[in-house]
């Protein structure tokens, strides 16, 4: 009876033993091979539920499973990767909603100008890159700030005397105004006969001479007499463009402009297996956009489909300019000048083109930065989305910067659906980014500057982005401005109308989750779930416990594509 009870104990754990086995090993056998595993981390997988895990493991391109460590470190094998997040948040790879990629890629071999905050460190910065590059025949670079010069403007003179050997060409860091040396000047034939082009100016001294500053549509006197670089150069400066990218944990970029000559550029980095970030690129059009042109983006967009690493479908309009140089388009005058500001496009332009655009098919993004230009944009949008049937993918129309909006407009934008796309790194409250700005229009319109909290608490979606080369694509600086409202030193103490604050999880979410729905991606990227792509980023630090360590924290590691592609 005892041998016949041992038996039947030794063939129960027998058989428990090999169910355990079988389903262990089924396990490993069904998912395969794990290629990568991040292990010790707080995963914020952005999937809309607040789940927070431990640790990812990859299969291929695509995440696998998430849980804990210990879940994730049994499906691993000899030949996984295995990554120590060491307590660092994991999140989803950045996803930058806004950025002139090939102009920021192309900026890094040029002068620099965004650290530079007095006009000594200006005149230091440029002068010893035109010595660094005495071979070069132009002296070419970007992001000098207003706030530094007599007046917010600076002068050829100034130009003139740390270059005065060649032509000279630096564009303010927002992109909407040019400042030239006097060979510049002279080589472009800017003198003081020169008429303003539409939507531009050429802004004179007493006596009627040119300055040296060119707004808007002016800047294309000079800019367009610059070299121009060749198809080699520019897909070099892609590749340091792409690494750059990958530094700050950006894994995909929606550009904010482009043509058909930069959409080849990409394509041919695919082509080659070198296109390290997914683009999401947008055409460029103006007020006199024709049905001709319109047909040729329909087949841009057929050329380029929908596809994980690159594609078109978005039209990029701009409704006005800034308010740093008074070219931002507003309901009421500025408060230091009895002008509005113009809009590039007059409402019938806007709202005729708009409304083909929609019915098309195009998601629409549009800048507009003064309220006067949000609220044109608004009626547009609205209007068409009354005038034509909806598309079956939906609409996920977009305006871009937003900085200042009347308050009657806020709700509209969770009710109208369109997504306010957002630069927060924009308004980083230091004086070189803040004191021309609010001094323009005035303290009252400057309390609903980047008003992102908001828009999101009346229904509004954002999406957050770099505008690179504006600023730089880090988005932790931009993260650690939408939550804090400082500057990263914690200055003003206390926040810059710190009701405009958004929660971590909700700025985490515009960088990943609603940054993919914004191009129509949440169905294979922005959060951490199963069949994912694998882009991820493994922080420095625990920022999800530590929100006031966000501008200090590093990327650690970039993974694209379910492959680590940079390791700090």
């Amino acid at each position: 009876m005892a041998a016949r009870f041992t038996a039947y104990v030794v063939a129960c754990i027998v058989t428990v033993t090999v169910v355990a086995g079988l389903l262990v090993g089924a396990q490993r056998d069904t998912s395969g091979p794990v290629d990568l595993a991040i292990v010790n981390g707080r995963v914020y997988t952005a999937d809309g539920k607040g789940t927070i895990a431990e640790a990812v493991a990859v299969q291929g391109n695509k995440v696998l499973r998430v849980g804990t460590t210990r879940d994730i470190q049994r499906l691993t094998r000899r030949q996984t990767r295995i990554v120590d997040a060491r307590g660092g948040t994991v999140l989803p790879g950045f996803i930058d909603g806004h950025t002139h990629f090939l102009g920021g890629s192309l900026a890094l071999a040029q002068v620099n100008l965004l650290n530079a905050k007095t006009l000594a460190e200006i005149e230091t910065t440029i002068r010893a890159w035109a010595e660094a590059n005495a071979g070069r025949p132009w002296v070419i670079g970007r992001g000098w700030y207003y706030e530094p010069f007599p007046g917010g403007l600076p002068t050829r003179q100034i130009l003139d005397a740390v270059v005065p050997d060649r032509p000279a060409y630096l564009t303010a860091y927002d992109g909407h105004t040019g400042w030239a040396n006097s060979a510049a000047l002279e080589l472009a034939g800017v003198t003081r006969d020169t008429p303003d082009p539409r939507n531009g100016v050429v802004v004179k001294d007493r006596r009627g001479e040119p300055t040296g500053v060119l707004k808007e549509a002016a800047m294309s006197l000079v800019s367009r007499h610059l070299p121009q670089p060749t198809r080699d150069e520019q897909l070099a400066a892609l590749r340091a463009g792409i690494a750059e990218a990958r530094r700050f944990g950006v894994t995909s970029v929606q550009n904010a402009s482009g043509n058909a000559e930069e959409f080849e550029l990409y394509d041919e980095l695919r082509r080659r297996g070198e296109l390290g970030v997914r683009v999401y690129a947008a055409i460029s059009a103006g007020a006199n956009v024709t049905t001709a042109d319109l047909d040729r983006f329909d087949a841009l967009r057929a050329k380029y489909p929908d596809d994980p690493a690159f594609k078109t479908g978005m039209v990029k309009l701009v409704a006005d300019g800034v308010i740093e140089s008074h070219t931002a388009a507003m309901l009421a005058p500025y408060a230091n000048r009895d002008e509005k500001g113009d809009p590039r496009f007059d409402v019938e332009s806007l709202h005729r083109i708009v409304a083909e655009l929609d019915r098309r098919g195009w998601q629409i993004m549009i800048h507009a930065i003064g309220d006067g230009a949000i609220r044109m944009a608004l009626d547009a949008l609205e209007r068409a989305s009354r005038s034509n049937p909806a598309p079956e993918r939906g609409r996920r129309h977009r305006i871009e910067h937003i900085e200042t909006t009347d308050p009657a407009d806020i709700p509209r934008f969770g009710r109208l659906g369109v997504i306010a796309s957002m630069q927060p790194y924009h308004g980083v409250p230091t004086p070189n980014q803040i004191v021309v700005w609010s001094g323009n229009i005035g303290p009252e319109r400057a309390s609903r500057g980047w008003a992102y909290n908001s828009i999101r608490k009346a229904g509004g979606r954002l999406a957050f982005g770099s505008d690179w080369p504006v600023v730089t694509i880090n988005p932790l600086l931009g993260l650690h401005v939408a939550v804090h409202r400082t500057a990263p030193d914690g200055t003003p103490e206390g926040g810059w109308y710190p009701d405009e604050r958004v929660p971590l999880e909700a700025a985490l979410d515009a960088y990943t989750r609603d940054a993919a729905w914004a191009s129509f991606d949440e169905h294979r990227k922005g959060s951490i779930e199963p069949d994912m792509l694998a882009d991820l980023v493994v922080l420095s630090t625990d920022i999800l416990a530590r929100p006031d360590a966000i501008a200090d924290a590093s990327v650690q590691v970039t993974v694209f594509d379910g492959k680590i592609v940079y390791e700090r």
